[in-house]
């Protein structure tokens, strides 16, 4: 008589039915509190007094100025932040120097000091008391409380965001790609656009989609070094603090919306990019499909 042997799955924490739908309920009621009722809220208030008033307040000049004021600050900071980023990450993850891990760490620093500290760290860098100040001034430079303060602030705190995404993938691609086509002839510039692009831009427009909204949503530094000028130096974030310190409830709210749109159209583009760089990782990469281009 023969007998069957069925191996069992050694049990998981957690598998017990009551314990998992208790933690899902758990993970549910947190998400529909924290997350899902302060957007509801946002949405619900913002059209409150109807459309006309919602587009009223969106049509207001220093409403629409803080729009554009902080779409140019994007248009700006994101570009130089993601040059900086793909530079830093191809220095640490290409080339081997004295202090690499120094700058890994200083790359890292935004993320682990407050963006009102930066702010009031530019005023003693660029400020009339600080340290170029006096210079700047005298050559009718104006840093501080215009829009180049306003973009150096923005990407003080979003500077990580590209180069955190792409250094730990560049160090898992490894430089036998980049190395081989150098020995076929292919300069800096060629490698790069035929090799090194195609297997990172995934996870450099997701680093790019991370840093965009960071900036649209910047408060804490870009409150310090704009001066918070109604109509002049007001980024989004800052106008709806103001409408909402002038008992104006609703169109703070309106005002509001428009950054949870652009938050819920972060998360899409976040969501799709996930998926296109899983397809992508798993294509096996192959050294003759990356020189191909560099051979025709």
């Amino acid at each position: 008589m023969s007998h069957v042997t069925k191996t069992r799955r050694p049990p998981r924490v957690g598998d017990a039915p009551l314990f998992k739908y208790t933690l899902i309920g758990l993970v549910l009621v947190l998400v529909a509190f924290f997350i899902v009722a302060p957007l509801a809220v946002i949405g619900i208030e913002a059209f409150s007094k109807g459309v006309p008033f919602f587009l009223e307040t969106i049509a207001d000049p220093d409403t629409r100025h803080a729009i554009g004021l902080t779409v140019l600050t994007a248009l700006i900071a994101v570009p130089l932040n993601t040059i900086f980023g793909v530079a830093a990450a191809w220095a640490i993850t290409k080339h081997d120097f004295r202090g690499k891990r120094l700058l890994t760490i200083l790359i890292e620093i935004p993320f682990s000091v407050s963006p009102v500290v930066a702010g009031v760290a530019y005023l003693f860098v660029y400020g009339l008391q600080g340290i170029f100040g006096p210079v700047l001034d005298s050559a009718g430079l104006k840093i501080l409380f215009a829009l180049p303060g306003i973009v150096l602030a923005s990407m003080f705190v979003t500077a990580p965001f590209v180069a955190r995404e792409l250094i730990p993938l560049m160090q898992a691609q490894g430089r036998d790609l980049e190395e081989a086509a150098t020995s076929l002839g292919a300069s800096g510039f060629r490698t790069f656009m035929s090799v090194t692009l195609p297997n990172i831009k995934w996870a450099m427009l997701y680093g790019v989609v991370l840093c965009n909204a960071r900036v649209m949503g910047e408060f804490g530094a870009v409150s310090i070094v704009s001066g918070n000028i109604r109509g002049q130096t007001n980024t989004l974030p800052l106008h709806i603090e103001l409408l909402y310190q002038d008992y104006n409830a609703v169109g703070a709210f309106a005002a509001a919306s428009m950054l949870a749109a652009l938050a819920l159209v972060t998360l899409v583009a976040k969501v799709l990019l996930e998926r296109q760089g899983a397809g992508r990782r798993n294509r096996p990469a192959t050294l003759a499909g990356n020189t191909s281009e560099m051979n025709s």
